[in-house]
């Protein structure tokens, strides 16, 4: 075995995951629907490693109606693939395993219980595909409970965010520091007569003070030069009992990444968000990390809801 073949060996079992698939295929053969139930992770992911796995020799597939399974059979492994597996399955003891196993017999006896579907994932639900079930879907209803008055959009960018939020609305202004962007939005929303387009400086906005029911900054403060400004340009406008919502990432350490995409800060931490709200005025009720990316390098993501109190005064730097 040539170098490149043996370093391309070692990476196929230097990935978790791909262990985790193999210990449980050897106990089992399981569909791609009862791998991601086992282990609790995307079915697009499962589905990727196992095709790693199969193409490298170390499982099978087969056909059964509309269904795969899969398998781990070692005898038709190949010999290189079948020496590792050996060496790891044999070193290999952890409490993850354990518990995969014990999920395994439990989906395994699902297959002829008689089970619905949703007390097969009762508990672990939103890691599951059902037809139907996302998350835009999931927003898209929410939002028709919800009422909101003169909105202002902070980093509004081509209007996404405005397609959605702008039905509900009174009035829907979109600020944007980019000529090009906004013109995208308008573009995309040319038949919402609520609309309105502003390019303008978060840190300076050009409204009156008091103007607004809701202001949003959806991803907005890691491209503030001074954020400590653009948060009270937002206490600002906003009219007394007023909400605020802000969703930035979480501090992190990816500058190389970030920078890419034109960040000038590395995000903030749900403390230091709190700070900078309650320094320029606000109230928060809550702030917190709210998610975290399944993507390397994994960012997390902080939201944050403030309000201005009824009789607070603008605060001056």
């Amino acid at each position: 075995m040539d170098l490149s073949a043996h370093t391309a060996l070692m990476s196929l079992f230097a990935d978790p995951t791909r262990l985790r698939l193999l210990a449980l295929l050897g106990r089992e053969e399981l569909t791609v629907t009862e791998l991601t139930r086992i282990t609790g992770l995307s079915q697009s992911r499962v589905s990727t490693h196992l095709g790693r796995l199969r193409d490298a020799g170390a499982v099978l597939d087969r056909k059964v109606g509309v269904s795969t399974f899969y398998r781990l059979e070692e005898d038709r492994m190949p010999q290189a693939v079948r020496r590792v597996w050996d060496v790891v399955r044999s070193q290999v003891d952890d409490a993850l395993l354990d518990d995969d196993a014990s999920r395994c017999a439990e989906a395994v006896e699902a297959r002829t219980d008689g089970r619905a579907w949703p007390d097969q994932v009762a508990g672990r639900m939103e890691h599951h595909y059902s037809p139907g079930r996302t998350w835009e879907a999931l927003a898209r209803g929410v939002i028709g409970l919800v009422e909101l008055g003169d909105v202002l959009d902070i980093g509004a960018g081509d209007g996404v965010l405005a397609q959605l939020l702008a039905p509900r609305a009174r009035t829907y202004t979109c600020v944007d520091s980019s000529d090009k962007v906004l013109s995208a939005a308008e573009a995309r929303l040319a038949s919402m007569p609520n609309l309105s387009f502003i390019a303008a400086d978060m840190h300076a906005l050009p409204m009156a003070s008091a103007s607004y029911d809701q202001v949003l900054m959806f991803h907005v403060l890691t491209y503030a030069q001074k954020p400590a400004d653009a948060l009270a340009e937002a206490f600002r406008v906003l009219r007394p009992g007023g909400r605020l919502v802000v969703v930035t990432l979480d501090q992190h350490e990816h500058r190389s990444v970030s920078e890419a995409y034109d960040h000038v800060n590395a995000g903030f931490s749900p403390d230091a968000l709190r700070d900078l709200l309650g320094e320029r005025g606000f109230e928060v009720p809550l702030c917190g990390v709210a998610a975290r990316e399944r993507r390397k390098p994994y960012f997390r993501v902080v939201t944050a809801f403030a309000s201005r109190p009824p009789n607070a005064q603008v605060c001056v730097s």
